[in-house]
């Protein structure tokens, strides 16, 4: 049994470090877009606390290496995820974060250190450090539910990444597993219950996986709009070239020669005079049209 609780311990190991490896992908998202959008704080910092004091934990109990191995290298995982969304995070979601990293991480888990070395001795410290474990192990697993409302509003799971909560979900399993054997309690319920929330993210993102926007369908949209915008920007162009082309012609049009506008102000002149002076008029009016040519 000894040998086998070991066995499901290294494999809680590695499933724990895929677990805390598998927001990499978002941040290389944050990274590129230099935003944060819509993902949320709260896991990476609420995790941080939990994994450092699973640390703390693992040095206080006997055997408790590799509780010791895999929160340790959780805890360098997320100090450097709640660096990155500290650094890109909208300047009032950046001040709330600092403003919970100051307390929960640094003034919290400070405090608990401190009065745990200071002031509780024997078996009661291990029970203190586990109690505060279990619990924030239980937050670990139900804060990325705070992105659930979004995936229910949205009806679509962008923001819930697929494998942090199929990683949390094995992590529970194995980790239940290993606390059953050992009869460590402060493991067990806190990973029994990861195990039932990890289930229900799953379900919930199967549920809103197929409603959500593909990568393709954003890009093909873009494409079309794109495409319109570029036929209306033809469009409008004919029709300026059309309409610069017409206001050419008519500037291009010849003037009447003089001759003909004096004739036509003749004949305009003398259709308004009375009939026996206009005979005698025209005669005189086509021979000096004669001379003028």
């Amino acid at each position: 049994m000894a040998n086998f609780s070991f066995i499901l311990g290294i494999i809680g190991n590695v499933i724990s470090i895929l677990m805390f490896a598998a927001p990499i992908k978002t941040f290389k998202r944050i990274i590129k877009k230099k935003s944060t959008e819509d993902f949320k704080g709260i896991p990476y910092i609420t995790t941080l606390l939990s994994t450092c004091l699973w640390t703390f934990y693992g040095l206080l109990k006997p055997g408790g290496l590799l509780v010791v191995t895999v929160n340790g290298t959780g805890a360098i995982f997320h100090i450097i995820y709640v660096t990155l969304f500290l650094i890109y995070a909208p300047k009032p979601l950046k001040i709330q974060s600092m403003k919970l990293v100051a307390i929960i991480n640094i003034a919290f888990l400070g405090a608990v250190i401190a009065i745990t070395l200071l002031a509780v001795h024997g078996t009661t410290r291990l029970t203190l450090v586990g109690f505060l474990c279990a619990a924030l192990n239980i937050g670990m697993y139900a804060a990325p539910l705070a992105a659930t409302r979004t995936v229910i509003k949205m009806k679509s799971v962008e923001y819930m990444p697929f494998f942090l909560s199929f990683f949390q979900f094995l992590n529970g399993g194995v980790w239940t597993a290993y606390a059953v054997l050992l009869k460590d309690y402060f493991i067990g319920v806190p990973n029994g219950i990861g195990f039932i929330l990890g289930a229900a993210q799953l379900i919930l993102y199967f549920m809103y996986y197929k409603s959500s926007p593909t990568k393709s369908t954003e890009e093909k949209g873009s494409a079309h709009l794109m495409k319109r915008e570029i036929q209306m920007k033809d469009v409008n162009g004919a029709h300026e070239n059309e309409n610069n082309r017409n206001l050419h012609k008519g500037k291009s049009l010849p003037k009447p020669s003089l001759v003909r506008q004096y004739s036509e102000r003749l004949v305009k002149t003398l259709s308004n005079t009375p009939s026996s002076l206009g005979s005698h008029n025209v005669n005189d009016i086509e021979k000096g049209l004669k001379v003028a040519h």
